[in-house]
């Protein structure tokens, strides 16, 4: 198997699962599109793609973890639709197309995002699934922490603050610790909690997705300076413009892809315990640092 066909088959399995979402609900006016109109706006699909490789690699049912994934990526999605809000970071495009508030309105898009945040709980606690209890109640506790104000959230609120004044570095790297970092460390876990794997390889996917998470935002903010508007599907100077200090700020491009490049090398080293068998998340750790998207 090729470096990254096994995690192509998990984002193709999730992109049928997504695809299933909301279809039968009785309808409330133009909700359910709203949130479908983000929800399968494309996207690396990084986060399931994680839950469910996690899960593989700690010996779980990929099927069964789903839902679970599933549910993050509904998480992340209610996050840019609030993200890209006027009152936030107020952007026009997402993925080369309008936001959901420039299509549905203001008050139907924070309406989309709360609908895909509290679905995701949906998702994970319906009843019916093949799993022990509690590892659906630890997953889903995992994803409430990493989604409020100990995560996503809590980073969320440093960052708008950040807006009025410089960061030092140990403040941009919490910052984004909790805005980015906390849901893709959770993923991993969440896969690793429907898996009901062991302490260590826990430990082992926490500090592989601490070291991605970080090298994913820097390369984020690498391209929000250098990076290719029609590649990246929305305008870059962004940060710029809203007087964000960011890693580009404080390190430079080219000090940023040296931490990058040391980061990765990290996540790689984190998944020692699973030998051979982590090859996969090596490769995509790979090759989300050479990303122009």
């Amino acid at each position: 198997m090729g470096k990254l066909e096994r995690l192509d088959a998990h984002r193709a399995r999730m992109e049928a699962w997504l695809r299933n979402c909301f279809l039968e609900r009785e309808p409330r006016g133009n909700l359910y599109d709203a949130m479908r109109y983000s929800l399968l706006a494309g996207g690396k699909r990084l986060r399931p793609v994680l839950t469910l490789e996690a899960c593989r690699l700690c010996g779980g049912d990929v099927e069964a973890a789903l839902p679970f994934a599933g549910a993050v990526e509904m998480v992340h999605t209610y996050s840019l639709i609030h993200d890209d809000l006027p009152c936030m970071d107020d952007d026009d495009l997402r993925r080369g197309r309008p936001t959901n508030h420039k299509v549905y309105g203001e008050a139907t898009a924070v309406l989309a995002g709360d609908g895909l945040l509290t679905a995701a709980f949906e998702a994970m606690l319906a009843p019916g699934q093949a799993l022990p209890p509690e590892r659906i109640v630890l997953a889903a506790g995992i994803l409430a922490r990493a989604a409020g104000g100990a995560g996503m959230v809590g980073g969320q609120i440093l960052d708008m603050a950040g807006e009025e004044r410089a960061l030092t570095l140990a403040e941009v790297e919490e910052l984004q610790r909790l805005k980015t970092g906390a849901l893709i460390t959770a993923a991993l876990e969440m896969g690793w909690a429907v898996a009901g794997g062991t302490e260590e390889q826990r430990e082992a996917l926490r500090r592989y997705g601490a070291a991605l998470g970080l090298a994913f935002q820097i390369q984020d903010d690498i391209l929000d300076v250098v990076g290719d508007e029609a590649a990246l599907g929305k305008p870059i100077g962004s940060d710029a413009r809203s007087g964000k200090t960011t890693f580009v700020t404080l390190k430079g491009v080219d000090g940023c892809r040296a931490l990058v490049a040391r980061l990765t090398e990290q996540a790689a080293e984190a998944l020692a315990p699973f030998g051979g068998e982590g090859a996969e998340l090596r490769a995509l750790a790979e090759s989300l640092a050479d990303r122009q998207t």
